[in-house]
C-alpha cells in the first residue's frame, strides 16, 4: 500500500486492488502535480463541500465509474449529479471491501457553489477516519482544534495524521502542533496551506513545534514514508 499527498488536502491512497482519492481538488489547484484528465480511481472520500475540496468528483466519477463516499447532505447532491455515492453520518463507521470508512466531527463549515454561483448546503463538514492494509488514516478536513480530538487519538490507534495548518480559515501551526498532542498519531503530515495568500505557512514552524510525532513534511507526488513502523 501506498499513501501519497498532492497538494492542499488531496491523498491518493493505493492498495492492490483499490485507488482511493480524499478531497480531489486539481483543476484550479496550483500545488498539486495531477491532472484530473490522467487519473484513475476507484472510490473518492470527501470531507465537506467546498469548491477546494470536491474539485473535480464528479468528472473523476463519471469517467471512472467510482463510488463517492461522503457524508448525507453532500452525497444527495453528488448523486442528483448522475454520480453513485455511499452516504453516511458523523459517528458512523462502515466495512467497504478496501477497507474501514468511519467520518468524525470537524468545526468548520461546508457548502458548494456551482458554475451559476448558486450556494448549495452540504450538510456538515467532517474527518474521516480510514483503515486499510493494517494503516490508520486519518484526514482532518478543514477543522478548529478541538479537545474530541484526544477521545479521537484515544480510541484509535493513528498511524498517519493529516492537519490543516493554514490558519484563517482551519487550525494555524500552533494548534495542529496541540492537536497533534491530543491524536497521538506516529506519522503527522501538514496540509491546507500555501494553496492560497491566506493560508501561506512554513510548514517547517509546524514540524518545529511538534515533539511527540515524526512530521513529513511532503512535496506534491511525495509518498508517506511508514517503513519504520
Amino acid at each position: 500500500m501506498s499513501i501519497s499527498y498532492h497538494g492542499h488536502s488531496v491523498i491518493k491512497i493505493k492498495t492492490n486492488t483499490h485507488t482511493i482519492l480524499i478531497d480531489p481538488f486539481i483543476t484550479g489547484n496550483g500545488q498539486t502535480d495531477l491532472k484530473a484528465s490522467e487519473e484513475s480511481v476507484d472510490v473518492i472520500l470527501l470531507t465537506h463541500g467546498h469548491n477546494d475540496h470536491v474539485g473535480d468528483t464528479v468528472d473523476l466519477a463519471k469517467r471512472n465509474d467510482a463510488v463517492v463516499i461522503a457524508t448525507f447532505e453532500l452525497a444527495n447532491y453528488i448523486e442528483s449529479q448522475g454520480v453513485k455515492v455511499h452516504a453516511m453520518g458523523i459517528g458512523g463507521a462502515f466495512d467497504f471491501d478496501f477497507g474501514k470508512v468511519k467520518y468524525t466531527q470537524a468545526f468548520h463549515s461546508s457548502s458548494f457553489t456551482t458554475n451559476e454561483g448558486k450556494t448549495i448546503y452540504a450538510g456538515m463538514p467532517a474527518g474521516i477516519l480510514l483503515t486499510v492494509g493494517g494503516i490508520t488514516i486519518y484526514h482532518a478536513g478543514d477543522t478548529s482544534l478541538f479537545g474530541d480530538m484526544k477521545l479521537i487519538g484515544e480510541r484509535n490507534n493513528i498511524d498517519v495524521a493529516f492537519l490543516p495548518i493554514g490558519d484563517n480559515f482551519t487550525m494555524g501551526p500552533e494548534d495542529a502542533a496541540y492537536a497533534v498532542q491530543l491524536l497521538n498519531p506516529r506519522i503527522v503530515v501538514p496540509i491546507h496551506y500555501n494553496t492560497f495568500p491566506a493560508i501561506k505557512q512554513d510548514p517547517n514552524e509546524f514540524k518545529d513545534l511538534v515533539k511527540t510525532a515524526d512530521v513529513q513534511v511532503l512535496n506534491a507526488g511525495d509518498f508517506v514514508q511508514l517503513s519504520h513502523k
